[in-house]
Order: structure tokens, then C-alpha cells, then sequence
């Protein structure tokens, strides 16, 4: 990763930790993600948690695996993880205030014998070769700025008989129509994401590095409603959102994160996208 992207992200999470903080989640979630809504969910955060449940198992978590959580964020999924099942979670971040609150939470949660956290890139970590049973990505791999360099590190560090799973955004098609480009990057660039990769691009990367078993669900309608959600909330304040600009107390990051905020569900209603879980084996 170049280093004025890995500056991008790390500017953005810091800029919009407020936003997330009184708008998306609580201290229970600590989720910077997307939530999954079936019949069991009855409110937004119960869906946030369900995704981590619906993702452990599609991974086939068990007890004894030792887990790397790849962009981990504030460490809401590693920490459910260990309330959850009986494993050791590594979380990486680029962020490094997200590694600070991750740790402070895992301590608070008297689960910190069980989860560390550190600043490292996921595409070029200082693990050794063969050293995790699983490899988690929730809405992070998104911002690889090469997702083949992703597929290389995570299958390198993965144990033979080591799975990945995925949560995250996937192009309908590349090329899209000039317009459908456009929309879909209005989305992307305000969260600080390159650009997001086609199912047989990731199935290519993945298979080119000797993965199996590759499989993509696709699972919009699950998460609809979660995007949805934020889509309302963005264009309710997005009127509040222009006069803060104005008047300085929103700055080009918050304010981009905002608009990308309408961007994505307009085009997922375009089709533009999808949210899709990924999940695949080293052999």
C-alpha cells in the first residue's frame, strides 16, 4: 500500500470515530460495519452482532482456533469472538487510535490473556508463514489497494486446512456504463476505498494463489435494511450536514464520509453492487 492511500485511511477512520460513535454503534457492538437482519433480529444492534454470528458459521469457527482479524477496527468483532467462542484473536489495524480503544476494551472485558492488538497493514504483516486456523475480514478488504497482495499475505499466514471468510462489497461488473462508474465512486472515494473487485476477480486472485473452495453468497437482502439505515440517517441530516461545513465545524473528511453515506445505497439500487460473504480454504 502506497503511502499516501494508508494515509487516506487512516485520516478518514480518525475524522469520522465521532460520526460511528454517536450514529452507528455502542459499547456493546463497537461495530464499523454493516448489520444482518433475519427473523431472530428485532432491533439494529442485535443485527451489527449477528453478522459476527452469521460470518462464524460460514468460517466454521470452533474453539482452538487462533484467529487474525484483518482490519479489525475497533475490535468489536474480536471481542465478540472470545465472549464466543474459546480462541486466541490477533487483530491489525492501520488506525493506530483503533488499536488504543480495541486494547482498553479487551482489557475492560478482562479478555485481553486472549486478544492482542497491533498497527499493521494485513497485506504485509510480520507473522510467521502458518500461523493462523482462520482469517476474518469484515468490511475491511475492501480497501486493499490490491486485493491479489490480500489473497497472497492471508495465505501465506494461513495453516494448511485454513479458511477465510469475508464480509464485504462487491462491483456487479467491470467495466460499468461511464455514469455507473461515477456513482459508484462518489460512494468509495468518500470512504477512502480504491475500488472494489468483481466476484471472478477475487475468485482469479484467490485461486492464483492456491486457495480452494472458493465460494461467494451473496447476501444484500440480508443487509438491505442495515443500509438502508444509514442511507435515511445521511439524507435526514444532510441539510445539518452542508451548514456545519459552512460554518466549520465539518471538515472535507466528514463531510465526504456524509455524502458517500447516500452514495452507496444509491448505487446498490443501481445495481452497481452487492454485499456478499466470501469463504475459502488453503489446502
Amino acid at each position: 500500500m502506497d503511502a499516501e492511500y494508508r494515509k487516506s485511511i487512516i485520516s478518514y477512520y480518525d475524522n469520522t470515530r465521532l460520526d460511528y460513535r454517536v450514529l452507528w454503534f455502542s459499547k456493546k457492538t463497537r461495530a464499523v460495519h454493516f448489520g444482518y437482519y433475519d427473523h431472530e433480529v428485532k432491533s439494529h444492534g442485535e443485527a451489527l452482532l449477528n453478522l459476527n454470528k452469521v460470518m462464524a458459521l460460514k468460517g466454521g469457527v470452533k474453539d482452538g482456533d487462533i484467529i487474525l482479524d484483518a482490519g479489525c477496527g475497533r475490535g468489536g468483532s474480536s471481542l465478540w469472538l472470545a465472549e464466543n467462542y474459546k480462541v486466541h484473536v490477533t487483530g491489525i489495524t492501520l488506525v493506530p487510535h483503533q488499536v488504543e480503544k480495541a486494547q482498553k476494551a479487551a482489557r475492560k472485558s478482562q479478555l485481553d490473556s486472549r486478544i492482542s492488538f497491533s498497527e499493521q497493514d494485513y497485506s504485509n504483516t510480520n507473522f510467521k508463514d502458518n500461523t493462523f486456523s482462520l482469517i476474518w475480514a469484515c468490511e475491511s478488504m475492501c480497501h486493499a489497494s490490491e486485493k491479489l497482495n490480500f489473497y497472497k499475505e492471508a495465505f501465506r499466514l494461513l495453516k494448511p486446512g485454513g479458511r477465510l471468510i469475508c464480509a464485504d462489497y462487491f462491483r456487479a461488473k467491470r467495466p460499468l456504463l461511464p455514469q455507473g462508474e461515477k456513482l459508484l465512486h462518489d460512494w468509495l472515494d468518500g470512504w477512502s476505498i480504491k475500488d472494489i473487485d468483481e466476484a471472478s476477480e477475487h475468485q482469479r486472485h484467490a485461486e492464483n494463489c492456491g486457495f480452494t473452495e472458493f465460494e461467494i453468497e451473496n447476501i444484500t437482502e440480508y443487509t438491505k435494511p442495515s443500509l438502508k439505515h444509514l442511507h435515511s440517517m445521511a439524507s435526514k441530516l444532510w441539510s445539518l450536514g452542508i451548514f456545519l461545513k459552512g460554518i466549520g465545524l465539518r471538515n472535507k473528511v466528514n463531510h465526504g464520509n456524509h455524502f458517500s453515506s447516500i452514495k452507496q445505497f444509491e448505487a446498490l439500487e443501481n445495481k452497481l453492487w452487492y454485499y456478499g460473504l466470501l469463504s475459502l480454504k488453503k489446502f
